[in-house]
């Protein structure tokens, strides 16, 4: 056969910055070693167009997803943080508000993933291109940085450390795919990033269990369907009555109070 049944399966996963997919990546490795996974990696900004251009099968991204023809399942929320040189005055407590940067001049990188209203601090006089830009200015003296946790973790200098801003917007990370293209694999993913374990009924069909075994003792009749068992064992010919129940089968109470023996089965 030629074309497309010639293809060996394999997964294209996208990620976003920040995000980490090694554990999912091991665990995939793992329960599918001979479907290979490739990392894709892909700017926030293009993540979602990389998606429905089928560049990947699934993805990493930031919420919110736009659009009805992805499917997203969110999965963690992120701290936010404020990126400052080690001198700063910020580095002497434990976390801030958004007031307490209204003086500093805080950068507002094209590539935010915040989605502020309205940025906390004084604007600078031109927007960085991108969130690493804006981290070598903030070494370089020049303003503050508040970004996700991961981003500040990503772009870690020594000269640099962060606080938690407790009351600015935080950003949610999701795995998403296109509706249209909820193939196994994806369901395999999915599963994984769930928790399920192999196991599990849901995503990929599993092979069918095997029929359990007849219990010992118990022929089926014709049509597969086990006999009823008897109130007592036999005794050979039918005496036409029912033995009453907890009589054990026997009948007492005869002329001259002699006891019935145990009757003898017949060979």
């Amino acid at each position: 056969m030629t074309g497309s049944d010639d293809v060996s399966p394999s997964f294209r996963l996208a990620y976003v910055p920040g995000v980490t997919p090694t554990k999912w990546v091991r665990i995939w490795n793992e329960r599918l070693p001979d479907v290979p996974l490739t990392l894709v990696a892909v700017s926030t900004a293009d993540a979602l167009d990389l998606l429905r251009g089928g560049g990947a099968d699934a993805g990493f991204v930031r919420l919110p997803v736009d659009g009805e023809d992805l499917s997203a399942i969110p999965l963690y929320t992120e701290t936010t943080v404020v990126v400052v040189p080690k001198d700063h005055v910020v580095a002497a407590v434990d976390e801030v508000t958004a007031d307490d940067l209204a003086d500093d001049i805080v950068l507002h990188p094209l590539d935010d993933t915040l989605g502020w209203e309205r940025p906390p601090g004084q604007p600078a006089f031109e927007r960085p291109a991108t969130t690493e830009d804006a981290v070598e200015l903030v070494a370089a003296g020049v303003g503050l940085l508040v970004v996700p946790q991961s981003l500040a973790r990503l772009h870690h200098r020594k000269d640099l450390t962060y606080r938690p801003v407790t009351d600015a917007p935080e950003s949610r990370v999701a795995l998403s795919w296109p509706q249209d293209a909820t193939t196994d694999l994806v369901e395999d993913f999915i599963g994984i990033v769930r928790g399920r374990t192999v196991n599990s009924s849901r995503g990929r069909s599993q092979a069918p269990a095997a029929a359990p075994a007849q219990p010992k003792g118990k022929r089926p009749d014709a049509g597969g369907v086990p006999r009823k068992p008897t109130a007592g064992k036999s005794t050979g010919k039918a005496s036409g009555k029912s033995p009453r129940a907890g009589s054990g089968g026997s009948k007492s109470g005869a002329k001259g109070g002699a006891k019935r023996g145990k009757p003898r089965r017949r060979s």
